[in-house]
């Protein structure tokens, strides 16, 4: 009877790890204990997400919190490896670890369970950004280097595993667990209406999200990111749902009044179930995140993505999404592109269809 131990730390985790956690207890004889690193420790952006996605409560919660990449990183490990020997000490040793995604938690549970002899299985491996100042980018090609199980949600995540060296018994090409998630509860977040509530017109509003410290620790930076979302706004409608990160910077940078100025709807931070209600009846979606490239492309919503560089390139190879580096007079002339409808229709790539997990589990068992 295969025992996993399954790794949540962060927003995009839960997401992800929904479908697996169902999949898996799916499979007859599988055991599963869910592991809450309590890497985000608030409610809007964790507690939340248990609940919308149908999630049980974490078996384990270590409660790390906040902090330096460092010290946050280190007692992640610190504390998974105690789980670790806890379990084993009891005589329930963990057959594998489960990790996803590219967030502190990731590695560090990663790296405590390879050196207690678990190994370790990655889900969403391969995706490689090729930019090394990305933490997350790191957190990838670690985790890659000592998982033994890699599977992987678009072709180009093989390509780049082979190339580093990964023999083919180790990859699978499985799809997104990320559009599991997003189809299973794309009708609910439609009930939930999310834009009729706040006033905003079907297809004529778009959604903002920024967070990244390339966009927003820079004050000429941000600066210049506030004057172009002022000259969007007299098009459309935006609504902005505000990591707290991001609203500090705003504040201290003395750019959130000139926002509301130009009538920009500022949110808090949202549930799952209502940022995909507010996205799927957007216009388009203008963001630094990675995660909502994938789901903008199964949506069919165009996605201007304020980065130099993807790690998810089939979102804009094949899928709905564009990168606006430079210049930000790039980004109105793609906003008046998808106005006059000359923006691209993009088609959703293979083995996206909402049962990645299934075929997940039914690996993971197979070889436990």
């Amino acid at each position: 009877m295969p025992h996993f131990a399954c790794i949540v730390g962060a927003r995009p985790n839960f997401m992800k790890m929904a479908p697996l956690l169902r999949a898996l207890d799916a499979q007859p004889g599988a055991r599963t204990t869910l592991i809450h690193t309590g890497q985000h420790y608030d409610a809007n952006l964790s507690d939340v997400f248990f609940e919308q996605l149908g999630m049980r409560r974490p078996d384990v919660a270590l409660e790390v919190g906040s902090g330096k990449q460092g010290a946050q990183t280190a007692k992640v490990l610190e504390r998974i490896e105690g789980v670790i020997e806890d379990f084993s000490t009891e005589g329930r040793p963990f057959d594998r670890m489960v990790v996803v995604g590219d967030v502190n938690s990731t590695l560090a549970a990663a790296l405590a369970a390879v050196k207690l002899g678990v190994p370790v299985a990655h889900v969403e491996a391969g995706l490689r950004s090729f930019d090394r100042t990305m933490p997350e980018e790191i957190n990838r090609i670690m985790t890659d280097a000592i998982s033994d199980q890699l599977y992987v949600s678009e072709p180009v995540g093989m390509e780049n595993l082979r190339r580093e060296g990964r023999s083919e018994d180790q990859l699978f090409h499985v799809g997104n667990v990320m559009i599991d998630t997003l189809l299973h509860l794309l009708p609910a977040a439609r009930d939930r209406n999310l834009a009729g509530e706040y006033g905003l017109p079907r297809r004529q509003y778009a959604v903002v999200t920024l967070h990244r410290p390339s966009n927003v620790d820079s004050p000429e930076r941000l600066g210049e990111l506030v004057d172009c979302l002022r000259t969007i706004a007299r098009k459309w409608k935006l609504a902005f749902p505000i990591h707290p990160r991001t609203e500090k910077k705003l504040q201290e940078f003395g750019q959130l009044p000139r926002l509301q100025e130009a009538g920009v709807k500022l949110l808090p931070p949202l549930g799952y179930l209502e940022f995909v209600s507010l996205v799927a009846a957007s216009r388009a979606v203008i963001t630094d995140s990675g995660g909502i490239q994938e789901e903008t492309t199964v949506l069919g919503v165009p996605c201007l993505t304020l980065r130099p560089n993807t790690e998810r390139p089939i979102t804009t190879e094949l899928g709905t999404n564009t990168l606006v580096d430079g210049p930000l007079g790039r980004l109105v002339e793609l906003v008046d592109d998808v106005d006059a409808s000359r923006y691209k229709e993009g088609r959703i790539p293979e083995f996206w269809d909402g049962r990645a997990a299934e075929r997940i589990a039914r690996l993971l068992c197979r070889s436990s």
